[in-house]
């Protein structure tokens, strides 16, 4: 799987990761610019989205059905990247600009969106590199490096607006 994703995203240089929490929320027509930006690149680079419901769980969901082959595992997935967040307070904490425990509470909560560090803490829970195929204007993708790599699985995501995560493949299957 990750000769095939380096296949397909040679040449693209992925944007260095810093994890962050979100951002501003997109106006309708910006939305609608960053998705139609976003069905290109997966057109092109041959990958479809497996979607998941948009109910605050996206980004979970779609780590669950990368990680499980079904979204029903979310809340598995939402309480593991705590326990890394919570047994890790170091590495993510100068991340978040609020108090730590108080970005606990809030991204423990079901709904609760995730954001740039709930995924790194996921690579490093699980110790996977996941890509993020991005709606972003400057960069097609964010390649997330675990602090120690445990497996050669790579996790595929598609992410939009700044709103929605979905679970991504190649098209062929592969």
């Amino acid at each position: 799987m990750e000769e095939e994703v380096g296949k397909r995203f040679y040449p693209m240089v992925p944007v260095p990761h810093v994890p962050k929490i979100n951002g501003e929320i997109p106006s309708l027509d910006e939305a609608s610019m960053d998705h139609e930006r976003l069905s290109d690149r997966l057109r092109l680079y041959e990958l479809t989205e497996n979607k998941v419901k948009g109910d605050g769980n996206c980004q979970f969901r779609a780590l669950s059905d990368q990680l499980y082959q079904t979204p029903d595992h979310h809340e598995f997935v939402r309480e593991q990247i705590i326990s890394q967040l919570k047994s890790n307070r170091e590495a993510y904490d100068g991340y978040v600009p609020m108090a730590y425990d108080e970005y606990l509470e809030k991204v423990s909560r079901n709904g609760e969106w995730g954001d740039h560090v709930t995924l790194q803490a996921a690579a490093d829970k699980y110790g996977v590199k996941i890509f993020v195929m991005t709606s972003f204007k400057d960069t097609c993708y964010i390649e997330i490096q675990p602090k120690v790599q445990k497996s050669n699985k790579v996790v595929l995501l598609s992410f939009w607006a700044e709103v929605h995560y979905n679970s991504i493949f190649p098209q062929n299957g592969e």
